[in-house]
């Protein structure tokens, strides 16, 4: 009896020395190793928004995260359904001792504070209408939807992170006219974006957005930090560019565009792109020569051949763009939107191509700075549905837990969180 009864006090002696000695929570990354990688990104967020110590491990087992352990943290990782490793001191040191080696492409970055998103969506949108707040809400990761109202009276200053979707800063209401002028849900969300206009004290669509696009650029150029996908890029550069021009023809604002509007372009107010020509045809489903489907006969990619290739930074000389660019594999599903890709002869040269199809001479995926702040402009409208088109059944990201695609855009959300080091190229 007496045996027995020791035996069990060694079995419950080991198993609280494990307890003891596990201090570190490993949140894998690897293709192999995580059965859901987009929620791991929300246990990391919900762990800075806990106050708990986060570390990102750059190019380690696809991008890992080191979390203290504790009783909730491993509950809510079983709960939210992310795989974990638990860490002895000497385990985790030994990998923080592997990758402060000069000869690995790895980094380890502090996250310091979970920052606080807004996404710029019209009021009353489906979350799956864009894919930012899609994934934000499934990853469990809080933001706050912001629209003109909101920027326009200086309500940017209290976020770090701001994400801008299927947008048209230029006023022609997503050059849907050529195919949906007739639709109700064309012509209603027409009326809206005039009546709130003119709420807002501007006799244009064109202004009114315009003036949003203003103050998103001083918001950047302040620190903030801008993430946009689909027409929310090329549709934001131009309006930058074409401020004081009327581009838009009469369907759009009443009256017609200004004479030899091309001209007057001015490049040097754009944040990514240069020397671009717009659309003039109001019927033409395209912005400009941004993106390379306006030349749909030169962009002809068969659906599995449709790949992108993500760049490889140094970790510990460029971790920007290293911790844009984690991913469980280097090679991305392609995917469509009004802007699938950026013309490479459209990039600026001081833009870092973070994706892109040399074939085609297309980049996906791009990052540059402004002022204090940073943006980053990512080509298509949902990484998980090729084709997106207007009335399509929602994406279900319980069927894509390990998408690569969509691990990009959480890159974005949890880079702000970083401790600042200073970029060496």
């Amino acid at each position: 009896m007496n045996n027995l009864k020791s035996i069990i006090f060694l079995i419950i002696s080991f198993f609280f020395s494990l307890q003891v000695m596990a201090s570190f929570i490993l949140l894998p990354m690897e293709a192999e190793g995580q059965k859901n990688h987009l929620k791991a990104y929300g246990i990391a967020y919900w762990a800075l928004n806990k106050d708990y110590k986060a570390t990102w491990l750059l190019n380690y087992r696809g991008g890992s995260f080191l979390l203290p352990d504790s009783p909730e943290l491993r509950k809510e990782c079983q709960i939210r359904g992310v795989t974990f490793e638990i860490l002895s001191d000497a385990t985790a040191n030994g990998i923080l001792e592997e990758i402060s080696s000069p000869s690995q492409n790895m980094e380890a970055v502090v996250l310091e504070k979970a920052p606080k998103i807004a996404v710029y969506t019209p009021k009353g949108k489906q979350p799956w209408d864009d894919a930012v707040t899609l994934v934000l809400t499934y990853a469990e990761i809080p933001f706050t939807i912001i629209y003109d109202e909101e920027i326009l009276s200086d309500q940017l200053l209290l976020y770090d992170w701001l994400h801008l979707h299927h947008e048209d800063f230029t006023g022609q209401y997503g050059k849907f006219f050529g195919a949906y002028r007739t639709a109700p849900w064309y012509i209603e969300q027409k009326k809206e974006a005039e009546n709130l206009a003119k709420r807002l004290g501007y006799n244009k669509v064109s202004e009114a957005k315009l003036a949003v696009a203003l103050k998103i650029r001083d918001y950047v150029i302040g620190g903030g930090f801008m993430f946009a996908m689909c027409s929310a890029t090329d549709s934001f550069d131009i309006a930058l560019a074409a401020e004081g021009v009327d581009i838009c023809e009469p369907m759009f604002d009443g009256d017609d565009s200004e004479p030899n509007y091309q001209s007057k372009i001015d490049y040097n107010n754009s944040f990514a792109f240069k020397d671009f020509i717009l659309e003039r045809s109001p019927t033409i489903y395209e912005f400009s020569d941004i993106d390379t489907t306006k030349d749909r006969e030169s962009r002809i990619i068969p659906f599995e051949k449709d790949y992108f290739t993500l760049m490889d930074f140094s970790a510990k000389w460029d971790p920007i763009p290293t911790m844009l660019c984690q991913n469980h594999t280097q090679l991305v599903k392609g995917f469509m939107g009004q802007t699938t890709a950026f013309n490479e002869d459209r990039i600026k040269s001081n833009v870092l191509r973070l994706g892109e199809n040399k074939i085609n001479g297309e980049a996906r995926y791009i990052h540059g700075t402004k002022g204090k702040g940073m943006f980053t402009f990512y080509g298509g409208h949902d990484p998980e549905d090729y084709q997106h088109r207007v009335g399509d059944a929602p994406t279900v990201l319980d069927l894509h837990p390990n998408s690569p695609g969509y691990r990009l855009i959480l890159n974005n959300v949890l880079f702000p969180a970083a401790r600042k080091k200073k970029q060496k190229t």
